[in-house]
C-alpha cells in the first residue's frame, strides 16, 4: 500500500471505527479512574477521622524523649502528643496573623515562649496557646506550668515580627526575638496545669500532608487514567502505520506491479519465451527433419 497523509488515513472507515471503539474504552477507563478517586477520598476521610480520634486520646510522651533543642524536626513527629514542664515568658508573646480557625481569618494565634530546663541549660519552646478573635489577650499563667499538646513542624521564615505580631512560626526568626536555643518545632496546647486564664479557643490537632486520601485507591485511579491515554495513543499509532502503508500480505503479489519472476533464474518468464542462460533450439535442424 502506498503512503498517504495522516488525515486521509485517519478518516478511512476502518480507522474511524477503531477510533469510536478506543474512545469508548478510554471513557470507561476515565470513569473507573474517577470512581477510584472518589473511593480514595471517602476511605481517606474515614482514616483521617480515626487518626484524629487516636491523636486526641493518645497518652503524652515526655518532650525530652521526642525532640531536643535545635534537633531537626522529622515528619513522624507531627501530631505526636508531648508533655513538658516550664515557665511562660509572657513578655515575649506574639500574635500570629493570617490563620484560619472555625472559618474565620480575622483572629490570631497566641504564641508564647516556654522556657524549658534541659541537661544543657534552658531552651525556648514556641507554644501556641490557642486562638483569639481580638488582639487583647490575658497574660499566660505565671510560675511553673505543665503543658500537654501536639508537636508541629516549624514554618518557613516570613516577614520580621513587628509590634508583637508575626506571620510565621519560624525557629530562625524566633531565635532573633527570643534568644535561644530554640526548638525547631512548636507545641499546640491541648491542656495546661494551671489552666490558661486567657480563655483562648483550643485548636485542632495538626494533620500530616496528604492524609485526606487513600494512597491505594489513588494509585488505582492513576492506573485507569493511564490505560485510557494508552487507548488513545494506540489509535494514533495505528493511523501512522496506516499512513505509512502496510507491507503486502502473503498472496498479494509484488506491490510494485512487476511481473512474477522465474524461480530458478530470477528473471521474468513469458509464454513462449526462453529463460536467460538456456540454449535456444536449432531452428534449421528442426526444419530439415534432422
Amino acid at each position: 500500500m502506498a503512503e498517504t497523509s495522516l488525515w486521509r488515513a485517519a478518516v478511512r472507515p476502518r480507522m474511524l471505527g477503531l477510533l469510536v471503539l478506543l474512545l469508548a474504552a478510554a471513557a470507561v477507563c476515565g470513569r473507573l479512574g474517577a470512581w477510584q478517586l472518589e473511593r480514595a477520598e471517602v476511605r481517606g476521610a474515614a482514616a483521617a477521622q480515626r487518626e484524629a480520634a487516636r491523636v486526641v486520646t493518645a497518652d503524652p510522651e515526655p518532650l525530652a524523649d521526642l525532640l531536643a533543642p535545635g534537633q531537626t524536626f522529622v515528619g513522624d513527629l507531627v501530631a505526636r502528643k508531648a508533655l513538658v514542664t516550664g515557665t511562660y515568658d509572657d513578655d515575649g508573646t506574639l500574635l500570629v496573623t493570617g490563620r484560619e480557625h472555625a472559618g474565620r481569618t480575622d483572629g490570631y494565634l497566641v504564641l508564647t515562649p516556654l522556657h524549658v530546663a534541659t541537661p544543657d541549660g534552658t531552651a525556648v519552646l514556641p507554644v501556641v496557646r490557642g486562638w483569639s478573635p481580638t488582639p487583647d489577650v490575658a497574660p499566660a499563667p505565671a510560675g511553673e506550668v505543665e503543658v500537654v499538646g501536639w508537636l508541629q513542624a516549624g514554618e518557613e521564615a516570613g516577614t520580621t515580627p513587628v509590634d508583637g505580631r508575626t506571620d510565621a512560626i519560624s525557629a530562625p526568626q524566633l531565635l532573633t526575638v527570643w534568644g535561644g536555643p530554640v526548638y525547631t518545632g512548636y507545641l499546640v496546647v491541648q491542656t495546661g496545669d494551671p489552666a490558661d486564664p486567657a480563655g483562648l479557643e483550643p485548636l485542632d490537632p495538626p494533620t500530616r500532608a496528604g492524609s485526606g486520601l487513600n494512597v491505594q485507591n489513588l494509585a488505582y485511579a492513576a492506573q485507569w487514567w493511564i490505560f485510557g491515554l494508552f487507548a488513545v495513543g494506540l489509535w494514533w499509532r495505528l493511523v501512522r502505520d496506516e499512513a505509512a502503508g502496510r507491507p503486502p500480505l502473503p498472496g498479494d503479489g509484488d506491490a510494485s506491479g512487476a511481473p512474477p519472476t522465474d524461480v530458478d533464474h530470477g528473471v521474468p518468464a513469458h509464454d513462449g519465451g526462453v529463460a536467460a542462460g538456456a540454449t535456444p533450439p536449432d531452428d534449421r535442424r528442426v526444419a530439415s527433419g534432422a
